[in-house]
């Protein structure tokens, strides 16, 4: 799994225009992508990193302080562009299997006691944010 997470002071995912997600920080958005061999494990792990992460002012994570998480599927992360100008999706797990891995990812940060909003799988989905810092990081398990 894949992850890019920003520190954020607010950040939304709407869709149709209509606010599904939203979070007032200090906080963190991230992006969640998901490949074909990844399991539950993993998505224990992810969250357990987002959790932790000390990415917020003063060093301190998302648990220090209670702060709230934005967590939004994002298959193109594991797109590869690295022969040609389109990028390939065949990195990334299919619906089936990426949805309940990221579900099971936002599942496991709510039972650590976080705060989660979510976007809505395989949606076209419109993401606004405030980044912080800017401070920006790719988190991989």
């Amino acid at each position: 799994m894949r992850a890019v997470v920003q520190r954020v002071s607010s950040a939304s995912v709407a869709v149709g225009g209509e606010v599904v997600g939203a979070i007032e920080g200090p906080g963190l958005m991230a992006l969640v992508g998901v490949t074909h061999d990844d399991t539950e494990e993993t998505a224990r792990r992810l969250a357990g990193k987002l959790w932790t992460v000390r990415m917020l002012d003063g060093e301190r994570s998302c648990s220090d302080i209670g702060a709230p998480l934005l967590v939004v599927s994002q298959f193109t992360l594991y797109g590869d562009a690295r022969r040609g100008r389109r990028p390939t999706w065949q990195a990334a797990a299919p619906g089936p299997v990426a949805e309940p891995l990221v579900e099971a990812v936002v599942k496991a940060l709510r039972d650590l006691g976080a705060h989660v909003e979510t976007g809505v799988f395989g949606a076209d989905m419109s993401v606004s944010l405030t980044n912080e810092g800017p401070f920006t990081v790719l988190l991989e398990v």
